[in-house]
């Protein structure tokens, strides 16, 4: 009796992890992402705070998440404010976004990355700093990119030779960044689609 009492509670455990989490406000919550501990799979951890959905980097910064394709098991977050009137993102002070290499999200590599009010040192590196750099059209056309003017940015696709946990920005390197998905060469800059593109991996 016992034994079939134990084996009932770890079936009713097992179809409860396997329940997605209700509504965030007007967003669904696909499994395996997680609201609560619940529903979904509490590795898939994300945060319903006033009726908006949002992730939580490793260092301790949330993301707006803008969108779900639960088919191709990807998220889209917001990239950070620029803060007004200077040219430092808000999560300046952790280095930017980073997520625990222990969950089972990756930033995809889908995503155009921005980088502003750079050191001269990247002009060595393999980024693309010239004239004709996604930045120059995002800092021209933004508004929030104004306070970039007049600096070295650079772009560059994140690419599977890169760390797929991290956009690092630091005061010695570039202070700001922005990120848009799926850029073509010719899009005008009021068609590109800004957000940061999240990989996980399906359960096992």
């Amino acid at each position: 009796m016992e034994l079939v009492l134990f084996l009932l509670l770890v079936s009713v455990a097992q179809v409860s992890s396997l329940t997605p989490c209700p509504k965030c406000g007007s967003m669904e919550v696909p499994y395996p992402l997680s609201t609560d501990d619940s529903c979904g799979d509490p590795r898939y951890k994300v945060y319903c705070k006033n009726g908006g959905l949002e992730f939580l980097s490793a260092g301790g910064t949330y993301y707006e998440v803008l969108s779900i394709d639960p088919s191709a098991d990807k998220l889209v977050i917001s990239p950070p404010m620029i803060r007004s009137n200077t040219c430092n993102s808000s999560d300046l002070s952790v280095g930017g976004l980073s997520l625990d290499e222990k969950l089972p999200f990756n930033i995809s590599t889908h995503n155009t990355v921005i980088l502003l009010n750079c050191s001269d040192s990247l002009q060595l590196s393999p980024l693309n700093c010239s004239s004709n750099s996604f930045c120059r059209a995002y800092e021209n056309n933004v508004v929030e990119a104004r306070g970039c003017r007049n600096t070295l940015c650079c772009h560059y696709l994140k690419d599977s030779a890169m760390t797929s946990h991290r956009i690092r920005i630091r005061v010695e390197g570039c202070t700001a960044y922005t990120s848009v998905v799926n850029i073509k060469p010719d899009d005008p800059v009021g068609s590109w689609n800004y957000g940061i593109e999240l990989q996980w991996v399906r359960p096992s």
